[in-house]
């Protein structure tokens, strides 16, 4: 079983949006049995909330759910507990680091650094773009399930 996490700021907009979109990626492609997604927040403001309207109004529109999702705060265990933990940006990443108490590592990174963007993730609780945030977010998720499927393919 492969495990991923999307983490951002509050876990209301762009990780639940990577989760949701990342689950059914999953689903479509059979491989349900085989990766399993989560998304936390570096904060603990929304814990308990669900995504925020802005982010379930977007994915509805592409007939993804966000059913039974609520935020949730990272956590240690997170570290041991997932193959791959991915912040939405660059403050994302370093809070991620130091939440976990661990160095710069490879299971930890930027989420579009497998992209061509290489940039952050803007947050649309911010700038009010879903749409830019869903299109960037869906690419970063194509290219998460494409390393996972070619590490697994190395027997990683």
């Amino acid at each position: 079983m492969i495990r991923v996490l999307f983490v951002c700021l509050g876990n209301i907009c762009r990780s639940p949006m990577a989760e949701a979109i990342m689950r059914d990626l999953i689903e479509k492609r059979g491989l349900s049995e085989t990766i399993k997604v989560d998304s936390a927040a570096t904060s603990s403001w929304h814990i308990g909330k669900p995504p925020h309207k802005g982010t379930v109004a977007k994915l509805q529109e592409f007939n993804i759910t966000t059913k039974g999702m609520k935020a949730r705060q990272l956590e240690k265990e997170d570290y041991e507990n997932f193959d791959y933990i991915i912040g939405m940006d660059t403050s994302n990443v370093q809070n991620i680091l130091k939440m976990l108490e661990q160095p710069e590592q490879p299971k930890v990174f930027r989420f579009l650094d497998l992209t061509d963007h290489k940039k952050d993730v803007p947050d649309p609780y911010y700038t009010g773009d879903f749409q830019e945030t869903y299109d960037l977010v869906f690419e970063g998720c194509e290219a998460v399930l494409a390393l996972i499927l070619e590490e697994d393919n190395k027997g990683v």
